[in-house]
């Protein structure tokens, strides 16, 4: 197939709708969230007015059919606003990133109907959903997992506890992974809907983290949940194929999340080196200072082309499992170079909390680890190379 044959635009170039919702969401992101960035950040909470107005911007179900009171737009439309809003906020970023990419897309594809009715007008209206994978001996061996679902008449009872859950502070639908059968390895997994005011659910440790302090980070224990069988999502058993294929589509959205941070730097770098002077001139004038932004500029331009590229590919139907692994392993080493180089440019000031590229530089780290790390993403790509 040749580019050509494809049937979507060139990658920079945005639809009309596209435009739109980006120049929307950078403008809520200018003057909204950026007086509350220093705050959220001090205090490590989302701002909970903010979170209301997120909703009310439609940007909590931006691919949620209307008829599901969503916006019923497009998984690029999704990206380019998770991208600018993460370029004042990446905490802010991936709080409407993982209700987007992995809860609602999740219940998109995998919910039967009664579900889709139940559950996606409140998404795009009013409740923050939470993706629950992770737990202490299950992260890059995802299926390794503990959290047992047992039957009991016409409902499943989950015992077991979800570590490093985005959103558990601000959320009230979670999907929960739980294994039937842990004699039948990764086939006994299930994803069930626990809802947060279910008796023998509750929100533990909050983790007190390096970057995206504002994102809620934290353990969930589930003591017999009682989770009706109507809150399944799929089939039962076959909750990998949901895990997996709703992973791939989110890691496009750390993705974007990491142009946002790399874009933040290097706005941040242009600004200050035209503004600091140093032997009689702006530092932008000396060859040394424009090379490394011309350097950080082209290192970022292919990072968004890598995510749009995944992005129209998921969105038209075709293949994408490498490029997404691309676009995130790539996209989180641009946000963690170019922030370290917006420091190095800021010179002593970069290191201080009063500039905002330290900031930058701490947020970046998470994109290596999250959603797939680095070296699981390197191993995928090299294991489709290698088909």
């Amino acid at each position: 197939m040749t580019f050509s044959d494809t049937k979507f635009p060139p990658l920079t170039k945005l639809t009309e709708d596209e435009q739109m919702l980006k120049e929307a969401a950078a403008d809520f992101a200018d003057s909204v969230i950026q007086p509350k960035v220093q705050e959220m950040e001090e205090a490590a909470k989302l701002d909970p007015d903010l979170i209301q107005q997120f909703f009310e911007m439609g940007l909590m179900g931006i691919e949620i059919p209307e008829k599901y009171q969503g916006g019923g737009g497009t998984f690029m439309m999704s990206i380019v606003a998770i991208e600018q809003i993460s370029r004042v906020d990446a905490s802010v970023g991936v709080f409407m990133d993982v209700q987007n990419t992995l809860v609602n897309n999740a219940f998109l594809r995998w919910a039967n109907d009664d579900v889709k009715e139940r559950f996606l007008p409140q998404l795009a209206t009013e409740k923050v959903g939470a993706y629950c994978l992770s737990e202490a001996g299950s992260g890059s061996d995802a299926f390794a997992l503990k959290c047992s679902a047992e039957e009991d008449g016409d409902s499943y009872m989950l015992n077991g506890t979800k570590l490093w859950i985005t959103n558990a502070n601000e959320a009230d639908l979670f999907l929960v992974f739980a294994t039937i059968d842990p004699g039948a390895g990764y086939k006994g997994i299930t994803a069930f809907i626990v809802e947060r005011a279910m008796e023998g659910f509750s929100i533990s440790k909050k983790e007190n983290k390096l970057g995206i302090r504002a994102s809620s980070t934290c353990e969930l224990l589930l003591e017999d949940v009682r989770v009706p069988k109507e809150n399944i999502l799929g089939e039962v058993g076959k909750g990998y194929k949901v895990a997996i294929e709703t992973l791939n589509e989110g890691r496009i959205g750390i993705g974007a999340q990491m142009i946002g941070i790399a874009q933040a730097s290097l706005d941040a770098a242009l600004n200050y080196t035209q503004e600091r002077k140093q032997f009689g001139q702006s530092i932008s004038d000396f060859q040394g200072v424009q090379f490394q932004l011309a350097k950080m500029a082209t290192e970022l331009e292919m990072a968004r082309l890598l995510v749009y590229n995944a992005a129209r590919l998921k969105e038209n139907g075709q293949p994408f499992l490498k490029e997404a692994a691309m676009a995130k392993y790539y996209s989180s080493e641009v946000a963690e170079n170019l922030s370290s180089s917006a420091i190095d440019l800021y010179g002593g000031y970069g290191y201080v909390k009063e500039y905002p590229v330290e900031k930058y530089y701490r947020d970046s780290k998470i994109g290596k680890i999250y959603e797939g790390t680095s070296n699981m993403q390197l191993n995928t790509i090299a294991k489709i190379l290698l088909r």
